[in-house]
């Protein structure tokens, strides 16, 4: 289906729209996966704002949303819209992450900056970062990621360059909690040596945010090749590393006078290593019992 071809009847909820976006993904143009993005990052703003506001903000037309809405089998934007505000009406959900952190920058901007105002900044930065992670990763999605990792023979981890602090965290805290991992690090640029022992039997864990690091990419590559599942942690639903991943875990960094952070990222890799500690525990103590 190519993207000016409206789909048969159009998804009948937010949920089946994100499933949409993300199986026609890589057949969309740039300018409406532009837009595809946005409807998946923000959908807070999506159901809330005007058309003008929206297109400002995705950086192109007003007629590009409405071509975008028909291309998924809307009249126009207002439908598609709709059904984001249901959600929001049915929900807990307030202003987008987005906006909060638009409010927060202007607020930033005015303030002096001294050592204590910068550290106050980070923290207020970091604490929303913190609070969108927990509404944006569900339980079913944590459960989902300790159950890659519990039942991976052998855990792979890869993350460079903004990544590798993550990535360097997960494999040890990992390898602390009796769990067999291999820290793919890249070094003497033997990335390809490091990943081709991988197997169907085990789990390449993939971090990358934008701009995304050409070694992390061509791991899960190599990984899909060998039948090993991913478990990708990034900024985006359609990131390089999140088509062929089994589960996305989805994390969105504060950025404080343009220095992003990586509390979110550490927040959910603790999550990780605890929640499958937690699950190992669980399989000893019945493996003990029966035996």
């Amino acid at each position: 289906m190519s993207e000016d071809t409206a789909a048969a009847s159009p998804p009948a909820s937010a949920e089946e729209l994100r499933s949409a976006i993300l199986e026609r993904y890589d057949s969309l143009s740039k300018r409406l996966q532009q837009i595809a993005r946005y409807v998946l990052d923000e959908p807070n703003e999506l159901a809330l704002e005007t058309l003008a506001v929206i297109s400002e903000r995705c950086g192109v037309q007003p007629s590009a949303i409405v071509r975008f809405a028909k291309t998924f089998g809307y009249p126009g934007a207002s439908q598609m819209q709709r059904l984001f505000r249901d959600g929001l009406l049915s929900g807990h959900a307030g202003l987008g992450y987005s906006e909060r952190v638009r409010h927060f920058n202007e607020a930033v901007a005015m303030t002096p900056q001294g050592g204590a105002d910068v550290l106050a900044e980070f923290v207020e930065g970091n604490t929303l970062a913190l609070q969108n992670l927990g509404q944006t990763v569900s339980a079913a999605d944590m459960a989902k990621a300790v159950s890659l990792i519990d039942k991976a023979e052998t855990v792979y981890v890869a993350g460079f360059r903004r990544s590798f602090p993550v990535a360097s965290y997960l494999a040890y805290s990992l390898q602390q909690a009796n769990k067999r991992t291999l820290f793919i690090d890249g070094v003497a640029g033997l990335t390809k040596q490091q990943v081709q022992t991988i197997g169907p039997k085990d789990l390449l864990i993939a971090v990358s945010y934008h701009p995304y690091a050409e070694e992390t990419v061509m791991a899960a590559e190599m990984a899909t090749q060998r039948g090993a599942k991913i478990l990708s942690i990034s900024d985006s639903l359609v990131s390089p590393i999140a088509k062929p991943a089994e589960l996305v875990l989805h994390v969105r960094e504060s950025e404080v006078r343009t220095f992003r952070s990586l509390a979110a990222s550490i927040c959910l890799a603790q999550a990780l290593v605890i929640g499958f500690a937690f699950e190992a525990g669980k399989e000893e103590r019945k493996a003990q019992k029966a035996g």
